[in-house]
């Protein structure tokens, strides 16, 4: 997936950003391996890590456990529900064209 952005519910507009495996690794790194480990609360610093704007306004990739927080706040429940559903494959093709198998 390339960037691209959706609208939340709340009607701010998010620009969203793929991440990449050096991104993936500089998030474990920011959480720690406790937290890395931890499904829930890695794929909710996932999908704040993918917000690259709000309104225009930059958000930073999170460096830190407190960056993951604060991106999470300034986007809220619906800023991450918004880049949840624009990040999801759309269908089991999808995932496996992606996948490569």
């Amino acid at each position: 997936m390339s960037g691209g952005a959706v609208e939340d519910a709340r009607g701010r507009v998010l620009a969203l950003r793929p991440l990449t495996m050096l991104d993936r690794l500089r998030l474990f790194k920011a959480l720690g391996p406790e937290l890395s480990m931890n499904e829930a609360y890695l794929g909710v610093a996932s999908l704040a890590a993918s917000v690259s704007a709000i309104d225009g306004v930059p958000l930073p990739f999170p460096a830190s456990e407190a960056a993951v927080e604060n991106a999470v706040e300034r986007l809220g429940e619906a800023g991450i529900e918004a880049a949840a559903a624009a990040l999801q494959p759309e269908d089991a093709d999808t995932v496996k064209t992606l996948a490569g198998n």
